[in-house]
């Protein structure tokens, strides 16, 4: 694993000397913003089941950010590397496949949890603020953020294996956001159409019934394994589309 941290380098500073992590960061932060200013708002003029920290996690908006964010810090990984044939130069160096596809997610993965950050304070600043609201316990909060962590690691590593597939961004784009709004909405669909054979795989892989579990400070060891090793069945898929393209 020689080759990982100067891949690192070279993904991560890929981020910040173009515009794609200020982009998203700010477009983030943005939304999760207001997101949280709306449910404290509503929070201090009546009564809601849950703290504050539970509503946000489990809101609309935060799973649109996640949506929105994840194919935006995925798309480029290896669309752009394909579009362009540096991904053959990158691959004629002394780096192996799994170097390559480690240090690509865990640059996206880093900037994702760079992004998470500040959220940290949003209750502190509410508070400061003027609101009307209890300030979630630090274990609450540590619950949640590992949620955020570990879905955003899986979802992550969706958007990467979307971007293996397509020489364009914005079909990785499209295709990831595609996938994960129907992974997201697996529960609905199976109600809609009555598959009740697949209603327990649905209800078991449900990422807002998890995230509802990590908001209220409930880890399943289960919750947790499944999400570790879809993470990293996905990226030994990648690993193995890469290595079959070198191969070619």
């Amino acid at each position: 694993m020689r080759a990982f941290f100067p891949l690192l380098r070279r993904e991560i500073g890929f981020y910040f000397r173009t515009s794609i992590a200020y982009v998203v960061g700010v477009f983030f932060l943005l939304i999760t913003g207001f997101s949280f200013w709306f449910l404290a708002v509503r929070l201090s003029q009546q009564a809601m089941d849950g703290d504050i920290a539970h509503i946000f996690f489990t809101s609309f908006w935060f799973w649109l950010s996640m949506l929105i964010v994840t194919p935006l810090l995925t798309m480029r990984l290896f669309a752009e590397e394909n579009r362009m044939g540096t991904i053959e130069t990158l691959m004629t160096a002394p780096v192996t496949e799994n170097e390559v596809v480690l240090a690509k997610f865990t640059s996206a993965y880093l900037v994702f949890l760079l992004l998470w950050l500040p959220t940290l304070a949003y209750p502190l600043l509410g508070k400061a603020c003027g609101g009307q609201f209890p300030v979630p316990p630090l274990s609450l909060v540590a619950s949640s953020q590992l949620g955020v962590a570990l879905i955003g690691a899986f979802f992550l590593s969706v958007g990467l294996l979307c971007s293996i597939l397509t020489r364009h961004q914005v079909v990785a784009a499209m295709v990831c956001l595609a996938v994960l709004g129907l992974w997201l909405s697996s529960s609905l669909i199976t109600i809609q159409f009555q598959l009740e054979a697949a209603e327990p795989l649905a209800h078991f892989i449900a990422a807002p019934r998890h995230m509802r579990d990590f908001a209220t400070g409930i880890l399943d060891s289960r919750t947790i394994v499944w999400y570790f090793s879809a993470t990293v069945l996905l990226l030994f898929t990648a690993t193995r589309i890469l290595e079959a393209h070198r191969l070619r």
